[in-house]
């Protein structure tokens, strides 16, 4: 729809409102006639289909207070198609053809009356859909940089401390040949189909609209009219680099971080994209992970842990700490060492949790061996299974 279609069209009539309607009214109008010719409830009938694209293009105007004040500002300069003389102009209809005027502007010459690029100006600012400077594409959308995905395999202690590791990412990033701009000439055009916005509205019915990349720029915005041979046009080439990513503590295997401006560069100003890091952590061969609890199994002897006694627990990255079984520790058992686990969000830590494992020897002395069986024959009564048969028996 060219600025001139906008301008000589008469969206207060098209939805039988009075200019100085309430956006209320404008929105009561709509619905009402949106609910008439839609083409649900029209099917087959390609005039009602016609009409309800009028209804929802003028909707799209006068339901936007900024795009309404420009249409308003625009249709009394130049009334219902013809410029409208001033004081003393002789009372003459003074009316001429719209598209010799747009075409004078387009030029930047002082045709139409001497406005020169002044209506281009107007009209570039009229719903922004181009003006002066359109062909150099500067009233082009910025873009945003391209996501990235990664991975990073970390130790266990890296995972539970957090480490700055280098990666290596490729990604799409403004090509150095043509600077960004597809052309190797260094002069693309605004993509007439989304005037440079990269996006193409398409109607879901209701008066709603959904918008996709638009298939000629392919989202750019821009057309190479001389495409560069590095890039073919796209203004994107591969291009790879390091950097040095911190990696926050406590990430666990398989956890997926988003840094926020770390992806690759935007385009005319357009923000950088996110860096995904996929995290991969090695297994430790003493030590396992409880959410913020570390784990671990420490063998003791069967005396230890009949008699009572203490024992040595080492922890990670630090010193040994000192445990003290209670007599009758049974195996199994699991103790807690608070704060010596994995680093918590907020920076205090989990706990260490150490289970017992009571461990039998494969081969004993002559002297373990009769001491052993010396308390074999004085617990030669006790029968630790009895409970289990009764238990049995019952069920």
């Amino acid at each position: 729809m060219s600025t001139k279609d906008f301008i000589e069209k008469d969206y207060y009539k098209v939805l039988g409102v009075p200019k100085d309607a309430t956006e209320a009214e404008i929105k009561k109008a709509y619905r009402k006639l949106a609910r008439e010719f839609h083409p649900d409830a029209n099917k087959g009938n390609a005039k009602a289909e016609e009409r309800f694209k009028e209804i929802s293009e003028a909707n799209d105007v006068l339901g936007d207070p900024k795009k309404r004040k420009e249409y308003d500002e625009a249709r009394a300069l130049f009334g219902n198609g013809g410029f409208r003389p001033g004081p003393g102009a002789g009372g003459g209809s003074f009316n001429f053809d719209l598209g010799d005027l747009f075409g004078g502007a387009q030029g930047g010459g002082q045709g139409a009356g001497g406005f020169g690029g002044g209506l281009g100006d107007v009209f570039g600012g009229l719903f922004n859909r181009g003006g002066p400077g359109a062909g150099t594409g500067t009233r082009t959308q910025p873009r945003r940089g391209q996501d990235i995905d990664t991975e990073v395999t970390l130790t266990f202690t890296e995972a539970i401390e957090g480490a700055t590791v280098p990666l290596r990412m490729s990604s799409q990033s403004p090509c150095k040949a043509c600077s960004g701009t597809g052309d190797k000439n260094g002069t693309p055009r605004v993509c007439p189909t989304c005037v440079g916005t990269g996006q193409v509205a398409r109607g879901s019915g209701g008066g709603f609209s959904l918008t996709d990349p638009c298939p000629d720029c392919k989202g750019r915005g821009l057309i190479a009219e001389h495409p560069c041979m590095e890039c073919k046009g796209s203004g994107r080439a591969k291009s790879s680099r390091t950097m040095q990513v911190r990696i926050p503590a406590a990430v666990t295997d398989g956890q997926r971080i988003r840094l926020r401006g770390k992806g690759a560069p935007g385009e005319r100003g357009g923000p950088a994209g996110d860096l995904y890091v996929l995290v991969h952590v090695d297994a430790h061969p003493v030590f396992g992970r409880k959410d913020d609890n570390l784990t671990v199994t420490v063998p003791v002897t069967f005396a230890e842990a009949a008699l009572g006694g203490e024992v040595k627990v080492p922890t990670l990255g630090g010193p040994s700490l000192t445990l003290k079984l209670p007599p009758g520790t049974p195996n199994g058992r699991t103790m807690r060492a608070r704060g010596k686990g994995a680093v918590r969000k907020d920076g205090t830590r989990g706990d260490l949790l150490v289970t017992v494992e009571v461990s039998v020897p494969k081969d004993l002395s002559g002297k373990a061996r009769d001491a052993l069986e010396a308390y074999r024959e004085a617990t030669a009564g006790e029968d630790p299974r009895a409970e289990l048969f009764e238990a049995a028996k019952g069920a």
